[in-house]
């Protein structure tokens, strides 16, 4: 797992579904969503980690398209 896809598929297996019409804002969203998965205990720190980063890395990616 090394990408945004990924991370909304593992979403998705918690029947959160994403897509607000600007890709910074679905990243962002998803963020918010790995959190609160992660503050519930679905997600092992392991996972938790590595969706940040893929996250965290796509943002900085979109924001300078954005510029």
């Amino acid at each position: 797992m090394d990408k945004f896809y990924d991370v909304l598929q593992e979403l998705k297996k918690y029947d959160i579904y994403i897509h607000l019409g600007k890709r910074l804002w679905d990243i962002e969203l998803a963020a918010l969503e790995i959190d609160n998965l992660y503050k519930a205990g679905l997600l092992t720190p392991q996972k938790y980690s590595k969706f940040k980063l893929i996250l965290a890395h796509e943002h900085q990616l979109e924001s300078k398209l954005i510029r």
